[in-house]
């Protein structure tokens, strides 16, 4: 080797440890009084480096803060702010000689390159120089003195959880610390540029029963409503968390009233913020509180949660002693024994006026006792504003309505606690009006309220009973009596007789024998079931003129019960292709599922000639009536289409992930996808559904059954289903919603054999929106066809760990950023034909309001 380069590569040897040098102090995670971060550092939090903290200067902006944010992200997203209503004027690259460090008294302090502090945090009280402040991999910065270092658990100095900005990370609280003089709120930025706090701000109110409401300058805009032991009752939909790992956590007494979360998963990443420029009440901007998690498959944030998100949700759009419905049009109505305070606004569907009393109360008139008024419940409610409630932990329910009863003030009651954990039951008791009142579908509180005795429909009937029998007694003759009394006995055998309770013997009779697939369902059978005359009654002995349709299953049947509730009747025929078997494990699923977007089974029938299930009637039918018919589907605008793929979506994750078991369907169609008169679609025809074990991800049978077109091909051709099997079907359906076109079509134009390859050919093209319906007349919105597009390609992808689980299916349709969408890889079938066709399918009827009916059973 020439001198020359052995001189050259000793100089390098001996300037490589210089060169190493900034690297490795970009990563610490303490700043020591000696050692203040600059201008031009981050500090990384030791552990898994989960945190940045360092300078940085926002889009658009000519100043620079001092904050927190995520370090492995490639999308900077700060999640806390020193210096956000004092920056440092010039951009993060202009002000490398700024520096924030810890004074001699333990406080933080940001100051320009001239010397001059912008910035301190306030100086602890109890702290004993000298102190360090760290990054920690919670992003929490802490300020330790070293004595307190030494003392393993003692209190820190200052810490940045107890001053949060915009942002509520896992750890954090919202809410107050009473005894360290502590309000932790959460305050929007005042623009996406700016960090300065905006008019934005959720906060915890402790007066009465602490709930949290978000504030737009000197406007209330939501309430949470309170905590009643599992969530806050405007959050209905926080019982779904627990899939994911979330925890929360409320603490209520002398000390501190706040909230906090934690996660379980460490991979799962998420925050909670206020963000004031995501629109009001049923903008679908996303609401000014938003729960984010971050898709690492799309390397993008998902908006998982966002409030207020609805009419309902705005501060008491119904006014005192209305209740607001999203589920009626329109959503106010006042409270039974309650009549519109302002009529003429009512009927221009203003109902901020709220409602008054149709009968003033018994102790109005003077009556300490409560007379005779009495409660009414209210199911599934977001219970009235608690600022000026009573919360009393140590009375049971009962005793709390005797007080109420006792109160003249006390106009209604309800659980404090849902948990029944001891000493911690008690109850919220309200005086005056109830003001911000709404109700959900299958979610909420019981809320018991005061009512008059003449508006207590209970006391009325009761009256009416007495005067009937009373008039009975003195009209009629004592043979008139014993033959009363003899109908009576026999209307009362006949609806014995009608309903009977479930027996052993059918419980026995209705488990599955077909090895892995049918495991013993377990719970006792809930299911009223009818003889046969009397569903021959509700069909007029099956007339042709009820009849619907027909299907593999058997004929269906409209009929109407005694009660008036019209149903759809569905008969096993003696020659259908789906035996008893399918017919029993139909009965012992659907019965156990209770979801607004599955079918509903009403009772059964076994004793009689034939075997039936007795549905809900769907005004509507099938949703391929509607979809592959040219005038009907004109009725199909887009919003319909989205929210019919949005219902399909949460019908199939509950069966998958938040039932009592884990459901596989295997024949999800589009004629299996019923329609409400709302449009609501329900998932229907579980004759062919499996359940699936805590430890079973797949299943290999012997039996393949189902629809080709919407078969998974591991399924058609190996007989191997899982979840990805249902989500396949998923998205041959959103492929079919968005193009009004079969996929068993040979689209010989475009030399593709279906609808999956002749959809993945157009996106790849970038000529998605040609596959839109042209009975849409291009009415709808790009982004989320090209959206549900992808998301469709994506369900459908050959492989199915390439596909995605329905509740990532759920967050990418909520996704604003269609472009972060991952690109979808070739379809299955996409390039050959399926391997058999099914000769036995045939166009279903669309007059068969259950079309569960037409199920494809083949051998493999």
């Amino acid at each position: 080797m020439a001198p020359t380069h052995r001189l050259r590569l000793a100089v390098s040897l001996l300037l490589l440890p210089l060169l190493l040098l900034p690297a490795a102090s970009l990563a610490r995670d303490t700043i020591a009084p000696d050692q203040p971060l600059r201008g031009n550092e981050t500090l990384i939090s030791s552990g898994t480096g989960t945190f940045a903290f360092g300078f940085f200067s926002p889009p658009d902006s000519n100043n620079t803060y001092v904050g927190i944010w995520y370090a492995k992200l490639p999308i900077r997203t700060v999640v806390w702010v020193a210096n956000r209503a004092a920056p440092l004027p010039g951009a993060a690259a202009h002000n490398a000689g700024a520096t924030l460090s810890v004074t001699a008294a333990c406080a933080l302090a940001v100051a320009s390159a001239n010397g001059t502090t912008v910035w301190s945090s306030a100086q602890p009280s109890a702290a004993a120089a000298p102190c360090t402040a760290r990054i920690q991999d919670d992003g929490n910065l802490v300020v330790v003195s070293d004595q307190q270092q030494q003392q393993r658990g003692g209190r820190v100095a200052w810490q940045g959880f107890d001053h949060p900005t915009d942002t509520l990370l896992p750890g954090m609280r919202l809410g107050v610390d009473f005894a360290a003089g502590l309000n932790m709120t959460l305050t929007a930025w005042a623009s996406p540029s700016d960090p300065s706090p905006g008019p934005v701000v959720a906060f915890m109110a402790t007066s009465g029963d602490p709930e949290v409401f978000i504030w737009n300058g000197a406007t209330k805009v939501w309430r949470s409503g309170p905590w009643d032991g599992v969530q806050f009752t405007g959050v209905p939909d926080t019982v779904t968390y627990k899939s994911l790992g979330f925890s929360f956590r409320f603490v209520n007494n002398a000390q501190e009233a706040t909230y906090s979360f934690q996660v379980r998963d460490p991979s799962i990443v998420t925050r909670l913020v206020v963000n004031g420029t995501g629109g009001g009440a049923g903008a679908g901007a996303g609401g000014l509180m938003q729960r984010w998690t971050w898709l690492e498959a799309v390397a993008a944030w998902n908006l998982y949660w966002y409030a207020p998100k609805d009419q309902c949700d705005a501060v008491s759009p119904c006014g005192p002693n209305g209740v607001c419905d999203t589920n009626t049009v329109p959503p106010c109505r006042c409270l039974r024994g309650f009549v519109p305070r302002s009529p003429a606004a009512w009927a221009l569907r203003d109902g901020r006026d709220g409602c008054a009393r149709a009968t003033p109360l018994s102790c109005g008139g003077g009556n300490r006792t409560g007379g005779d008024d009495g409660f009414v419940v209210l199911a599934h409610a977001k219970v009235p504003d608690t600022s000026e409630a009573v919360v009393d932990y140590g009375s049971g329910l009962e005793e709390c309505r005797r007080r109420c009863l006792r109160n003249c003030s006390c106009t209604a009651y309800a659980h404090a606690n849902l948990t029944g954990e001891p000493g911690r039951r008690g109850c919220v008791m309200w005086t005056g009006g109830l003001d911000d009142l709404r109700v959900y579908p299958g979610y909420g509180q019981d809320l018991y309220y005061r009512l008059a005795a003449a508006d207590l429909a209970s006391t009325s009937k009761s009256k009416k009973k007495i005067n009937i029998v009373v008039a009975i007694v003195v009209s009629i003759t004592a043979l008139g009596i014993l033959l009363a009394v003899a109908g009576f006995f026999i209307w009362r055998n006949k609806k014995t007789k009608a309903r009977k309770p479930v027996s052993s013997t059918w419980r026995a009779g209705m488990q599955s024998k077909e090895g892995s697939e049918g495991k013993d369902h377990g719970d006792d059978l809930e299911l009223p079931i009818y003889d046969y005359e009397t569903i021959a009654k509700a069909t007029e002995d099956f007339s042709t003129e009820n009849k619907l349709g027909e299907g593999g299953f058997g004929p269906v049947y409209k009929g109407k019960l005694e009660d008036g509730q019209e149903i759809a009747v569905k008969t096993l025929s003696r020659t259908s292709t789906q035996g008893l078997g399918e017919f029993k494990n139909e009965v012992l699923l659907i019965a156990k599922l209770q979801h607004r977007n599955l079918v509903r089974l009403v009772g059964c029938s076994i004793s009689g000639p034939e075997k039936i299930l007795m549905y809900e009637y769907m005004e509507n039918k099938s949703l391929d009536c509607f979809l592959f018919d040219t005038t009907k589907s004109k009725l199909l605008d887009w919003t319909t289409r989205y929210s019919i793929i949005e219902g399909i979506a949460r019908g199939l994750l509950y069966l998958h992930q938040d039932s009592r078991y884990r459901i596989i369907h295997r024949d999800l169609k589009t004629s299996n996808i019923l329609l409400d008169k709302d449009m609501t679609p329900k998932i229907s025809d579980f004759g062919m559904a499996r359940m699936f074990g805590n430890d079973d991800t797949e299943i290999n049978t012997l039996r393949v059954v189902g629809t080709y077109g919407y078969m998974a091909p591991e399924y058609a051709m190996d007989g191997v289903f899982s979840v990805k099997s249902d989500v396949f079907s998923f998205g041959v359906i959103v492929l079919e919603i968005i193009t009004g076109t079969r996929n068993r079509g040979v689209y010989s134009y475009s030399g593709h054999l279906n609808l999956l390859a002749h959809a993945w050919s157009l996106l790849n093209e970038g000529k998605g929106l040609d596959l839109v319906d042209e009975n849409l007349n291009g009415s709808f919105d790009s982004d989320e066809v090209l959206k549900c597009l992808k998301v469709g390609l994506l369900c459908v992808q050959e492989n199915p760990d390439d596909r995605p689980l329905m509740s990532q299916v759920l967050m990418m349709l909520a996704s604003t950023d269609t472009a972060s969408l991952p690109t979808p890889k070739q379809p299955g079938f996409a390039a050959r034909r399926a391997a058999a066709e099914d000769t036995s399918w045939s166009k279903p009827d669309c007059s068969v309001v259950d079309s569960m009916t037409i199920t494809m059973v083949e051998g493999r």
